[in-house]
């Protein structure tokens, strides 16, 4: 075994462990602030965490909260972020893995009731009530099901490298480059949801602020809505993957100079 070829095993085998590692880390974190939540409750702000597998509370503690008794009791501004979502007219959250148990559907469904051609509502001849019609967006169906997979997903991931590390063969460079790609799949999911979440304001007839016009959420930034300041940067998670990003790219590299050089 020459050099180049322990190195490439090497970086890959780190990024392999990375890839498990970045499945139980938030990746990006979003906040809001504005002043009925002042930095005294939430020295943070209103902010959620976003993970591969689903979206999380971003606040920690009674230090977020000063009515707070203990840790055990932290502020939920995941809750407080779909409050105010639902204050503009715009779809809850899909929260992914991170979706409640005891809830018969996901907090994203959405119903409405079933109408005759008339419009009027048609009941449950067994209840007297309303006969309940699911009307979920798909793409948010769509989104939920991507985040429930990222179990199986990160498995491939990991099973790609294994298979680049240990099959001797210049033309396999694409088992390395897929989950070398974690980053941008992150991002392009990402931009796409928030400007299509920023671009249907249409739930509960608008919300409050029916004036607000749709809109592009900020990806990367400081940006404003309404009375709302929001902030939106990458957390520690996406720096872990760009760095598979980079072993697995460079590793690629090493791996057919190495070929190459067994050849000749």
């Amino acid at each position: 075994m020459n050099n180049k070829t322990l190195s490439y095993r090497t970086l890959a085998g780190i990024a392999a462990i990375l890839i498990i590692v970045l499945y139980f880390v938030p990746v990006w974190w979003v906040a809001l602030q504005s002043i009925q939540y002042p930095k005294s409750m939430y020295p943070r702000g209103i902010r959620i965490d976003f993970r591969y597998n689903g979206v999380y509370n971003g606040c920690k503690g009674q230090k977020e909260r000063e009515e707070l008794a203990s840790d055990q009791q932290s502020a939920d501004c995941l809750r407080e972020m779909n409050a105010i979502n639902h204050f503009i007219g715009m779809y809850h959250i899909v929260q992914g893995m991170n979706r409640d148990k005891s809830r018969q559907y996901p907090i994203y469904y959405v119903f409405d009731t079933k109408k005759d051609e008339n419009g009027n509502e048609i009941l449950n001849p067994e209840t007297g009530k309303p006969i309940e019609v699911n009307v979920t967006p798909k793409a948010l169906i769509v989104l939920d099901y991507i985040m429930r997979s990222t179990p199986y997903l990160f498995s491939v991931f990991v099973l790609l490298v294994l298979v680049f590390i240990f099959t001797p063969k210049k033309n396999n460079w694409l088992l390395a480059i897929i989950p070398a790609l974690l980053p941008f799949y992150f991002l392009i999911i990402y931009a796409f949801y928030l400007g299509w979440y920023g671009h249907r304001l249409t739930m509960h007839g608008g919300g409050a602020f029916r004036g607000i016009k749709p809109f592009m959420p900020t990806v990367f930034g400081e940006g404003k809505v309404a009375q709302f300041t929001t902030s939106s940067y990458p957390y520690y998670g996406f720096f872990i993957a760009l760095a598979i990003f980079a072993l697995l790219v460079i590793a690629v590299l090493l791996k057919r100079k190495s070929l190459k050089e067994s050849k000749s």
